[in-house]
């Protein structure tokens, strides 16, 4: 007769018996909820909206010309009951223009205390569809708990602003301030050889200074002032207040504030830049008063993701005639990139691919970049010049920034268009090499040997650089400036002389562009949609469709179900949630593809601005 298994042994059988049970359960739990998901996108209907209902406009995260992260990881991250950490710009604009057709919708609610990213020719462009939205008779009110300077230029376009009796309105002006390494570096005894041209080409100025050249605090205080002038304009006719007390309250904002005890809010009230202070207990009591009541305290509201799931792909039948977007946001880097970065291969083939479309007659350039790599901004300016080769016309259309390398890809187009307030310009090239000889003799490290030639070993980082090698680079950057200009000069019909004159690395806004022949036109990307349907003769019977990598079926049919009603309910229901930005890496993914494109490029041109406002 067989002996019975010791107790030990019986316990750890139990106990493994019960984790595969366990094991077993989850993954049929799962499976289920996943099963009734996929259901519920198919059989479940959407909502439909009762008169008197309010689009509550409240974005959370950064408003972006495209996303960066794919939609399988969208999915996932809607599926957790997680917030995307951005948002398209396309889709806030469809979501308003189709509410202001929508005799339902009576009023857009604003709320942008959750945005995290918004570029002030973004702000620009939300701000222009609110004003078509309020054309129609339409209200909106924007709500906050507490607005920065570019929120604020959107919620300024409101009929009514209503603040937190504990926020404030923050408008400081804006600054571009670095931090600068060169004492850092020679305590680590890296020796740093930048070759420029252009006397305001400061982007690498901080590996060599240890402060702003006079040059590039010039350049700034000059570009950063036309937009700061613009900014006041619209804030002062929006606001109907004069830009000169705007200036001065905020030139002495620190006895503005004392003279109201520390009270914020109270001060933006008696400045005029909000309406009323109210608490959201008190906005909800307003909003039920003006619009439609529904249960105890609530207002008959929708999300706009709610709504935008809603609105159903263009049913109208294909024209044969389209003018195709091309996005292109995001640093300029070699080879082929994801969403959210500009590669020079990937770029260029998505621009081919509208050159080879028959049915694609226009195509418009949509930048949103500061530029990078010198050689893939050239890749994709060519494939441009050719499609205006085959005959289809190329608008380009400037968001928040496009300069230097952003500014090399817009030259090959018909007519440019900025917002007045877009950071473009900065026409310049420089080459940074960084040797270490004296970092590895502080740790008793030497490098010696010979080579066959005086050009071997000249770009080993361990060796000083050679007065030779430093005299190719800069032979190399100076041709790649004077290509630059001569380009800008051939596209913009100036001479390389009159170009270099308004080039040398300097920023401009889009204004101050248009007044010396940069930009060809001021206004948003549907100006430049409209523009290039002009050029191309298409009247009014054209659609418009943005190039981009095809989604696979299961990732259409992933967003499908993840945007879906029953999800959604699912979701609140089972309070099912994942930690917060777990399928989020874009900004991880977009430093490892700029490391990536350097690593194991020993040298190499960039036309990068690296200017932003704070």
């Amino acid at each position: 007769m067989p002996s019975q298994p010791g107790v030990i042994r019986r316990f750890f059988r139990a106990l493994w018996d019960a984790l595969n049970f366990t094991r077993r359960l989850v993954f049929n739990l799962v499976f289920l909820l996943v099963l009734l998901a996929f259901f519920g996108a198919f059989f479940a209907s959407r909502p439909l909206l009762a008169p008197r209902t309010a689009l509550v406009l409240d974005p959370s995260g950064a408003i972006v010309e495209q996303y960066s992260t794919d939609p399988t990881q969208r999915a996932l991250s809607s599926i957790a009951g997680n917030e995307s950490p951005e948002v398209q710009l396309r889709d806030l604009l469809r979501v308003i223009d189709a509410a202001a057709k929508d005799a339902r919708i009576e009023r857009i609610v604003l709320i942008p205390d959750e945005i995290t990213g918004l570029g002030l020719a973004t702000a620009r462009e939300l701000g222009a569809a609110l004003d078509r939205f309020k054309a129609g008779g339409k209200e909106v009110i924007a709500v906050s708990a507490g607005m920065g300077q570019n929120e604020y230029l959107l919620a300024a376009h409101a009929n009514r602003i209503l603040l937190d009796p504990e926020g404030a309105v923050l408008l400081e002006g804006f600054a571009n301030y670095r931090s600068y390494y060169k004492d850092a570096l020679d305590k680590l005894g890296v020796q740093v050889h930048l070759i420029k041209v252009g006397t305001f080409k400061s982007a690498a100025e901080p590996y060599v200074l240890n402060q702003a050249s006079d040059a590039a605090k010039e350049a700034d205080a000059y570009w950063m002032g036309g937009i700061w002038q613009e900014y006041l304009g619209e804030i002062a006719a929006l606001r109907k207040i004069d830009a000169a007390v705007i200036a001065d309250d905020i030139a002495h904002y620190d006895e503005r504030v004392a003279a109201h005890d520390g009270d914020l809010a109270r001060l933006a009230l008696e400045q005029k830049l909000v309406d009323q202070l109210a608490t959201r207990a008190e906005v909800r009591e307003q909003l039920r008063s003006l619009g439609a009541a529904e249960g105890d305290e609530g207002f008959r509201q929708v999300g706009f993701r709610q709504y935008l799931a809603t609105l159903a792909p263009s049913k109208l039948p294909r024209v044969g005639s389209d003018v195709a977007v091309i996005v292109a946001q995001g640093e300029i880097v070699p080879g082929e990139r994801p969403p959210g970065m500009v590669g020079g291969k990937s770029t260029a083939q998505l621009v081919r691919a509208a050159r080879e479309d028959d049915g694609v007659k226009a195509i418009v350039l949509r930048v949103n970049s500061p530029g990078g790599d010198a050689y893939s901004s050239e890749q994709i300016r060519r494939e441009l010049a050719q499609a205006r080769e085959a005959g289809k016309p190329v608008v380009v259309s400037m968001g928040d920034v496009a300069a230097s390398g952003g500014y090399w890809i817009s030259m090959a187009s018909d007519e440019i268009w900025a917002e007045p307030n877009t950071i473009t310009g900065s026409i310049g090239i420089f080459g940074l090499v960084m040797t270490v000889p004296d970092t590895l003799a502080k740790l008793g490290i030497h490098t010696d040997g010979v080579g066959t030639t005086p050009l071997a070993g000249t770009l080993d980082i361990r060796r000083p650089l050679s007065p030779q090698l430093e005299a190719i680079i800069t032979s190399v950057i100076k041709r790649g400036y004077g290509e630059f200009i001569g380009k800008v000069a051939q596209a913009r019909g100036k001479t390389p002389a009159e170009v270099d004159a308004i080039a040398q690395g300097r920023v401009w806004s889009g204004a101050q562009a248009k007044e010396r022949g940069l930009v060809d036109k001021l206004g948003g990307l549907d100006d430049a949609i409209a523009a290039a349907a002009s050029r191309a003769k298409l009247g009014e019977h054209y659609q418009v469709r943005y190039i981009e990598r095809e989604m696979t079926t299961w990732e259409r049919l992933a967003l499908s179900f993840s945007d879906s009603e029953a999800m959604v309910r699912i979701a609140r229901w089972t309070g099912f949630r994942l930690p917060a930005g777990m399928f989020d890496g874009a900004e991880l993914r977009q430093v490892a593809a700029t490391v990536e494109s350097l690593r194991g490029k020993r040298y190499g041109a960039f036309a990068h601005c690296f200017c932003e406002l704070h």
